[in-house]
């Protein structure tokens, strides 16, 4: 196989993962906006009673307990400055609604870097290492390459890939 058509098979699947992504926040706001209103949610609460599931944030995703890799909506994960490594849970109701809940956060330190942009994805660099931030934290503050931002990473930064924006300084 030709690197054309891998590249694009890579950038479909990551076109998809974005697009699944937006569904799930798109639905976790409508129940965020209807809130209590019986008469709008009362379909939508008796089709949460779906799969349950739990798994381990990896930056970006949940990698459920069954294996698979299942959308963190981005402004779920900004907003609840998710960090690589926290427990998740995973509501699916069957009508397909996604309903994130943070059941494990793991411990924490926080470190201050430089924000940086490199082939439309965002990073901080902290001394020698650098991590991905996620496009909706980096919006939500506002920040541009080369501010001084403040991350959280997971206490025993081993192998981690991922910071969560904790503010833009």
């Amino acid at each position: 196989m030709s690197d054309i058509p891998e590249k694009q098979i890579k950038r479909l699947k990551s076109l998809i993962i974005e697009a699944e992504t937006n569904l799930a926040a798109a639905k976790e706001l409508l129940m965020s906006l209807v809130g209590d209103d019986p008469e709008i949610t009362s379909a939508s609460r008796e089709s949460i009673n779906g799969k349950v599931l739990e798994g381990v944030f990896d930056g970006q995703n949940m990698v459920g307990s069954d294996g698979k890799t299942y959308p963190v909506p981005a402004n779920y994960a900004s907003k609840s400055k998710l960090v690589q490594g926290d427990i998740l849970k995973l509501t699916i109701g069957d009508d397909g609604a996604f309903l994130y809940k943070q059941i494990g956060p793991i411990p924490r330190k926080q470190v201050v870097g430089v924000l940086t942009q490199r082939e439309g994805h965002f990073f901080v660099e902290v001394g020698d290492k650098t991590y991905r931030i996620l496009l909706a934290s980096v919006t939500y503050f506002k920040a541009k390459p080369g501010d001084q931002v403040s991350v959280n990473v997971p206490e025993d930064d081993v192998d981690t890939e991922w910071a969560a924006l904790e503010a833009a300084l």
